[in-house]
């Protein structure tokens, strides 16, 4: 794991978690915007973070991330934001980790499946399968996800996928693939969730509401953390808002977080 430091003058604190399949550029004009205000720490999962780690597990991912928070003395985490593979990081450590957590966005947070244990490794394999191509091919990453829509704001569609497809190639390995995607859709909770009181909204963009639901995302979370309250961006898409609009994130976050 490797952490990028942002705003080091400010005093609150902001942890963020990435999705799974990105390098740490994608985050950095949002972690800059939120930087404004506060110290962010962006955790760079393993098999992401361009060391030649292999990613092990969420409960890795989020227990590493508690202890770099403790070694720099913070006893208490102003606010957390994690996407995807991310969000999911974020219910496992108001759960399980030691380190109260003032507010808390779970941006579309992968929940755990709630299927028989061979049925989650038949949809592990088929998500390995689709990843591993769809990274290892320029024409299915436009296809996949359209450069008219997904290149940032300033910077140019071929060089942006060109850079993206080297990272896939050096440092995103089959390993670190079905890992992510593995440990992501099934990753433990203590039993019972021990009771938290985190200020928690839980994102999730227009496109994806029918993934959300149908994956028991909303319900799982609603249930394991009654508190918390949900959001839906019009016209969004999964993970879209933390990775193309810098600004309008953190205008939202911080609509959250200081209102």
């Amino acid at each position: 794991m490797k952490v990028y430091e942002f705003g080091k003058e400010h005093t609150r604190s902001f942890a963020m978690f990435q999705c799974a399949a990105e390098p740490w550029w994608v985050f950095k004009a949002s972690a800059e915007e939120m930087a404004k205000g506060y110290h962010v720490y962006l955790f760079i999962a393993d098999g992401h973070d361009e060391l030649g780690t292999e990613f092990v597990s969420l409960e890795k991912y989020a227990m590493d991330a508690a202890e770099y928070l403790r070694a720099q003395g913070i006893g208490r985490v102003d606010a957390m934001y994690g996407v995807s593979m991310g969000g999911a990081t974020v219910i496992r450590f108001l759960a399980a980790e030691d380190i109260p957590v003032e507010k808390a966005i779970i941006d579309a947070g992968i929940t755990p499946y709630p299927y028989p244990k061979l049925v989650c490794r038949l949809v592990s394999v088929k998500d390995w399968v689709m990843v591993m191509l769809g990274t290892r091919s320029l024409r299915l990453m436009k296809l996949a996800y359209p450069p008219e829509r997904w290149t940032p704001e300033g910077q140019d569609p071929e060089e942006h996928y060109r850079e993206l497809l080297k990272f896939y190639k050096r440092h995103y390995s089959a390993r670190t693939v079905y890992n992510v995607f593995w440990s992501t859709n099934n990753y433990s909770m203590p039993d019972p969730v021990p009771r938290v009181d985190t200020r928690i909204e839980y994102w999730y963009g227009e496109e994806e509401k029918r993934a959300r639901e149908k994956e028991h995302d909303i319900e799982f979370v609603s249930r394991t953390y009654p508190q918390t309250v949900f959001r839906e961006f019009k016209g969004l898409a999964h993970a879209e808002l933390v990775m193309m609009f810098p600004e309008r994130f953190a205008e939202e976050v911080k609509r959250f977080l200081e209102g």
